[in-house]
């Protein structure tokens, strides 16, 4: 396979919400810094909010975060940008449901998962049964991420699934000549080097309702998951993308080369 390039590098502030393209991030050992480094308590519950369960929280889509060398700013739907300090009572507001901040993910955090192919049939407001997912169990680090420190997707998958590259929350997307769709089905415990970093596959990236949700000023888009689910089962779940373990530890930008 011949040599490519990172076609872009992004990161996720609070948990949920919509994230940013960076043109260069450290990644450590924990992912792209900045990334996942918040998220929000639901208070009746103790649960992480997250638009997995889209009856609840879908409505954190229209949120924004930005990070920048610790702070993070919060962009309302109402255009008001207010600190993380205050998103808990902007998002509490805004959602009719008491959440509080968080910085460090308590033990043995969860979410709420219902299954896509329920919620894209029952719709999003109906109350379809969900587990509880246990998240961060593939990361050394405290963050809100689902498994592993770094979700990647190739280009060649993304032009297959045929939808946005935002609706699926890649931290890295990597253009790679001669790859095949889904090709990252079969890259468990490849080791990939990313400019300076080197990383570890650790499974497929199985989906949630998240793709099909509106996000930001996206509309709803059901086939998001239809495709994968028609196109792309790994053990009965649709699935795009690569969770990856961070081997070796660099700073990495937009351009820099990529093998596996």
């Amino acid at each position: 396979m011949s040599p490519g390039s990172v076609t872009a590098l992004r990161r996720y502030p609070v948990k949920s919400m919509l994230g940013e393209d960076v043109e260069a991030a450290a990644v450590t050992e924990q992912g792209v810094e900045g990334d996942r480094v918040a998220a929000l308590l639901d208070v009746a519950t103790g649960m992480v909010a997250s638009a997995k369960h889209p009856r609840l929280w879908r409505d954190l889509l229209g949120f924004a975060a930005h990070w920048d060398d610790g702070i993070t700013l919060i962009r309302c739907p109402n255009g008001q940008t207010v600190p993380l300090g205050q998103a808990a009572d902007a998002v509490s507001g805004a959602l009719g449901r008491e959440v509080r901040l968080v910085t460090t993910r308590p033990e043995h955090a969860t979410v709420g998962r219902p299954d896509p192919e329920a919620v894209m049939d029952a719709g999003v407001d109906a109350d379809v049964p969900f587990i509880h997912l246990q998240i961060g169990q593939g990361t050394p680090g405290g963050n809100f991420v689902d498994y592993a420190p770094i979700h990647l997707v190739t280009t060649a998958t993304l032009d297959r699934a045929g939808a946005e590259m935002v609706r699926y929350r890649p931290n890295l997307v990597l253009d790679l000549p001669g790859t095949t769709p889904y090709a990252e089905n079969d890259w468990t415990g490849r080791e990939i080097a990313v400019g300076p970093v080197v990383l570890r596959v650790l499974a497929p990236t199985p989906r949630c309702a998240v793709p099909t949700l509106a996000h930001g000023d996206l509309p709803r888009r059901a086939d998001a998951v239809r495709t994968l689910l028609r196109d792309n089962r790994v053990d009965g779940s649709p699935c795009l993308g690569a969770y990856a373990e961070v081997l070796r530890p660099g700073d990495l930008a937009v351009g820099d080369r990529a093998a596996c």
